[in-house]
């Protein structure tokens, strides 16, 4: 594809990205994102051969979105437990706080949505949650294997613990804006981890 070709394909995964963040999947028309592109159908579907198509590569681009946001600076964060209190204040603050997708919570708006209407599409992001949930357990156990935290926690249900209260939070602020719901989440959901600390 040409450098043409490939900006005019990602000008329509951004808008189209931006749309479904604000109105949903099934609220938003072909006409719409044709609209927000400047695009014909024709030239749409040159790109994509499916309004489902445009959400999927929508999709992947708003897993890099979230990835960039919070895992910024955990890297060089050597204690597991303190990493993932700052992944949890990257996804309350930087995340949610800063309104990553005009809509809210780009994942927790689809899963709402797709549920009972597309269960391929909502499995898709029901096992990107799961896949956190499991990286989360994964620092939880390297904590506990150093030392950091008590011995004989459950880290799965303590990580799927912290993923139900982050939606949660994801749900609230989506809806009021009100800055309180991911700061106190984020201060509470760290008071929580730190109780098992050594």
């Amino acid at each position: 594809m040409s450098d043409k070709g490939n900006k005019t394909r990602q000008e329509i995964v951004i808008k189209a990205l931006d749309l479904f963040s604000i109105k949903g999947y099934y609220n938003t028309s072909i006409g719409d994102i044709m609209a927000a592109t400047g695009l014909t159908k024709g030239g749409l579907y040159g790109h994509f051969g499916s309004k489902e198509a445009i959400w999927e590569a929508s999709y992947e681009e708003a897993e890099k979105v979230w990835e960039r946001t919070v895992f910024t600076g955990l890297r060089e964060i050597e204690d597991p437990l303190e990493r993932l209190c700052c992944l949890i204040d990257n996804v309350m603050r930087d995340y949610l706080g800063k309104n990553a997708f005009p809509g809210g919570c780009f994942f927790l708006n689809m899963i709402v949505e797709l549920s009972g209407q597309s269960e391929e599409m909502k499995n898709r992001i029901w096992r990107g949650y799961k896949g956190f949930v499991r990286l989360m357990a994964s620092w939880l156990k390297d904590a506990e294997r150093k030392g950091v935290i008590r011995p004989g926690l459950d880290h799965g249900e303590i990580s799927t613990f912290i993923e139900i209260v982050q939606n949660g939070a994801a749900a609230l602020y989506g809806a009021t804006k009100d800055p309180q719901v991911w700061q106190i989440t984020a201060r509470q959901l760290r008071s929580y981890l730190e109780q098992y600390r050594v």
